[in-house]
This record gives C-alpha cells, sequence and structure tokens, in this order.
C-alpha cells in the first residue's frame, strides 16, 4: 500500500521515454521512485544510476513481484502496453501506460474494466494533457466563437533506419507514434467522431511513415490531422466563426506560443510529465482524480482503429 504522502512507482522498460518522463518527474512531490526493470541488466542499471534509484531488477515479472512497488510506468514498444498492463494489474500495481494504449478497443476496455474491478487506478500517459497551456487554451476556445474546423499535425524526419517505431511487429508507425496526439487534441476540442477517413504512405519496413486523416463530428466540425517521420510540423489550430486558435508546440511544450487571432497569448511552463506523475499519485493516494480515464482511452483507441481501417479500404469508416 502507498505510504501516506508517496506513490512508491517502479519503472518497466528504461529507454527513451522513460529517460524523458523522469527528466522532471523525479522531483514529483507525492512520488517516490524505487525501482526500474529491464531484460538488459545493464541499461537498468545505468538508468538507475542516473536517477538514483535504489532498486534494479532483472526482468519485468520481479518487478511486478516486489511487495514495495504500489504503482508502474510502463514505457515498453507499443505491442506490449496491453499484456504488461494486465500482468501488472493482476500483480495488484496501479498502471500509468505510455500512449497510445493499444490501436484495438477491446484491449482497453479489458485493462479498464478489470482495473476498476480490482479497485486500481490506470491511465494513459498523454502527458501533454497535464500542461498549462492546454489548459489556457481551453479556457479561451470561447473566444473564437463558434467551431469550425481544427487543423492539428505532429511530424518529425527520423534518420534511423530500424527504430522499434519503424517495426510493424511492435506496433510501429506514424500515427501511432506521433498521430495519436493530433487525434487526441482533435477530440479534446470536438469530443467523438462520428466518421474517419484515413490515408497513409507506407514505408520499406511496412508501417505508415505518413498518416493524414479527416475527423467528422456530429456538430459538423471537421478536423485535419497529420503525422510524419519524414518532415518537421506541430500545431493544434481550433478555427471558428469569430477568431481562430493556435498552439505552435502543443505535445513537447518546447515552444511556448499561443496565439488568439493575431495577439500572443503570454502561457507558464510547467513540466507536464511531473503534472502527469502528481495527478496519478494524487489519484492513488485518494486526493484526486486521474485527468484521463477509460472513457478517453477508449474513444483513443476507438479513433485509430478506425483511421487505420479506412486507411487499409480506402473508404470512409463510421464510428458507432
Amino acid at each position: 500500500m502507498a505510504s501516506f504522502d508517496k506513490v512508491r512507482w517502479g519503472i518497466l522498460g528504461p529507454g527513451r521515454n522513460a529517460i524523458r518522463f523522469l527528466q522532471d518527474g523525479i522531483n514529483a512531490g507525492n512520488a517516490a521512485f524505487d525501482a526500474v526493470a529491464s531484460r538488459d541488466r545493464g541499461r537498468a542499471s545505468e538508468f538507475a544510476s542516473r536517477f538514483k534509484i535504489g532498486r534494479v531488477h532483472d526482468s519485468y515479472e520481479a518487478l511486478l513481484a516486489d511487495p514495495n512497488i504500489d504503482a508502474v510506468y510502463i514505457a515498453t514498444p507499443n505491442s506490449f502496453h496491453h499484456p504488461m498492463t494486465m500482468q501488472a494489474l493482476v500483480a495488484g500495481k496501479h498502471v500509468l501506460c505510455e500512449k497510445p494504449y493499444s490501436r484495438h478497443p477491446a484491449e482497453v476496455a479489458e485493462a479498464f474494466d478489470f482495473a476498476a474491478a480490482k479497485n486500481l487506478v490506470l491511465m494513459e500517459a498523454f502527458m501533454w494533457r497535464h500542461a498549462p497551456q492546454i489548459r489556457r487554451f481551453v479556457e479561451l476556445l470561447p473566444e473564437i466563437g463558434e467551431l469550425r474546423s481544427i487543423r492539428t499535425t505532429f511530424a518529425f524526419p527520423m534518420a534511423a533506419t530500424y527504430d522499434v517505431r519503424l517495426d510493424t511487429a511492435l506496433d510501429g508507425g506514424s500515427l501511432m507514434d506521433v498521430g495519436c496526439y493530433c487525434v487526441s487534441g482533435s477530440r479534446l476540442i470536438a469530443g467523438e467522431p462520428v466518421s474517419v477517413v484515413g490515408d497513409q504512405r507506407l514505408g520499406p519496413s511496412g508501417v505508415d511513415i505518413e498518416f493524414y486523416g479527416m475527423l467528422q463530428f456530429a456538430s459538423g466540425v471537421v478536423a485535419q490531422i497529420g503525422s510524419g517521420f519524414n518532415y518537421y510540423h506541430r500545431s493544434l489550430e481550433a478555427i471558428g466563426s469569430k477568431s481562430s486558435l493556435l498552439l505552435g508546440d502543443p505535445w513537447l511544450g518546447e515552444r511556448m506560443e499561443l496565439r488568439l487571432g493575431d495577439r500572443e497569448i503570454p502561457v507558464e511552463f510547467d513540466d507536464p510529465y511531473r503534472l502527469e506523475i502528481e495527478n496519478m499519485s494524487a489519484a492513488i493516494l485518494g486526493r484526486g482524480v486521474p485527468l484521463l480515464g477509460r472513457a478517453d482511452a477508449l474513444g483513443q483507441s476507438r479513433t485509430i482503429e478506425a483511421l487505420y481501417r479506412s486507411a487499409a479500404s480506402g473508404a470512409k469508416v463510421t464510428l458507432e
């Protein structure tokens, strides 16, 4: 059981995502990071040394069996998210799972239903949703008038010839890696889409190195999304009947650029990873609720699955 003041965390998968997760997240006031596990002990030991983590486990299973760990952060490749989450929940651990949880809605429903039955907290780790600039963006939305359309992108050039994000067996692809942020942003603004159209360009490994989509909402609003591994662009823009609202870097918070029409709006920076950890830990301690829950994760998965289905068939897909 978590201590009165702090949740005791373990890290499953000490890779790139986990490093960024803890750079400032290690300073969360209601969390203590006590253990890390990897199938590569050297990698886990190096990670533990960097972040002053006391215990290194040689396997994920060993960490999940550790009675002194309350919650785990899962930063494995995408295809392992669901099985690792289920193992952690069975072991009685709360779970923060890196995005995207799964492209299969049935897996999302299974995990969240099981967590609820076990009275455990499960959250999908869309850290960008915790940032102060996102709260300010949502606060300003009424000032653009009636929402008409959304445009959103997340793309970056990838030089590597092999990367887990390029591996079909690991559920790689630009939509899964970065396009999921565009889906999340569109849904934050407009709710759940009623239909989608997707188009993808596959790379040599078989994953989508570019993905473009159109999400249509019951209100008539249309969102255009774009993701890729071969160009650079990051944006989230809501266009209304009176004005527009633009975030120049909504996903990583590296640039504090928020514009309402032609006017720049000042926003404060606070590390979204630390805020995410503090939100999750507060929920575990019974002092708050998770920002993101079952409905959001299920909406994400349903939309991603429909986009891939549309891209494969060349036809519009209607969501239930």
